[in-house]
């Protein structure tokens, strides 16, 4: 099972963030990104047998890698976490003790050709977390129009020539339908200079991943749905990657909703719902950065419910 995950995915932050949790022996936890299952199985191992921890994810590769869990403390959910609150219902719980998210792409993702996630290999241009329904990165690269496609790669990529690689690929497309990893390399690479290739094409991926997934729209309702799932003084603990995400996530943790606006009483304090834990982001060691490149992004947040 621990080779499994290795190949699957390696944990970010795994003591930081479980430690995080605060976690109480008999507790009701979340881990709404089990990837490789590396956070549950840390959170399952400081559960006793009154504890029970739910686990989302909704990649089929990830389903198995949940197989030989302690099926009386554990329960997968194979779903978007975007829908946390309606799942947790639905299995009977009505509050929780903590919530962990590691908002990034899981190794495995980028490293499977077929799963279009990364401009390392060619393959079809798909990007979808749950392949059983939604549109591809194809069909995002082939129906919208230029001003749509501009929008993603600015609003998720925050690439200056937005418009003109949206241009480029209306024109590209005209041709022939823009539908592998190769296909779409041959349209934008050009926009790029040599040295700063990867940092350019990685911020281009990253933006038709987000719009393929729905990823700021599923972040924000699944913060909503924690918010409102956990018990006062329970832990809400998010591990971002990328500005956009992180904002959403500061800005709930400060003021209760992802927009960052104040709402004070009547003797101007902050109704927020959360205090922070820790004050100043958590980072990775230079250790697990080292060993673990994909962790160099990375910030961990912690606030508690009042």
């Amino acid at each position: 099972m621990a080779e499994q995950e290795f190949v699957y995915h390696v944990p970010v932050l795994l003591k930081e963030s479980v430690d995080g949790l605060n976690i109480g022996q008999g507790g009701c936890y979340v881990d709404v990104t089990f990837g490789g299952g590396g956070h549950s199985r840390e959170i399952l191992s400081r559960l006793d047998a009154e504890g029970h921890l739910y686990s989302f994810d909704q990649d089929a590769d990830a389903e198995k890698n949940a197989e030989g869990f302690d099926a009386e403390r554990f329960t997968f959910v194979r779903g978007n976490f975007r829908f946390l609150k309606n799942f947790l219902k639905y299995h009977g719980v009505e509050q929780i003790d903590g919530l962990l998210a590691d908002l990034g792409v899981s190794s495995h993702h980028f490293d499977d050709s077929e799963r279009g996630f990364s401009f390392r290999f060619d393959g079809m241009l798909d990007m979808r977390m749950n392949q059983r329904a939604g549109r591809t990165a194809a069909d995002v690269v082939n129906t919208y129009e230029e001003k749509q496609l501009a929008d993603v790669f600015y609003l998720y990529g925050e690439l200056r020539q937005s418009r003109q690689i949206a241009a480029a690929v209306v024109k590209a497309r005209r041709a022939k339908p823009v539908a592998t990893i190769g296909d779409f390399l041959e349209v934008v690479k050009p926009f790029f200079r040599n040295e700063r290739e990867k940092k350019e094409l990685a911020k281009v991926f990253q933006a038709l991943r987000i719009e393929v997934n729905h990823e700021m729209d599923a972040l924000r309702d699944m913060l909503r749905g924690a918010t409102e799932m956990l018990k006062p003084g329970g832990r809400l603990v998010v591990i971002t990657y990328h500005s956009l995400e992180d904002r959403m996530v500061k800005n709930l943790m400060k003021t209760g909703n992802v927009e960052g606006k104040e709402e004070k009483d009547f003797f101007g304090k902050v109704n927020a719902p959360f205090r922070l834990v820790n004050r100043q982001v958590i980072m990775p060691s230079e250790e697990e950065m080292v060993k673990n490149p994909r962790s160099r992004s990375a910030k961990l947040r912690i606030a508690e419910k009042n």
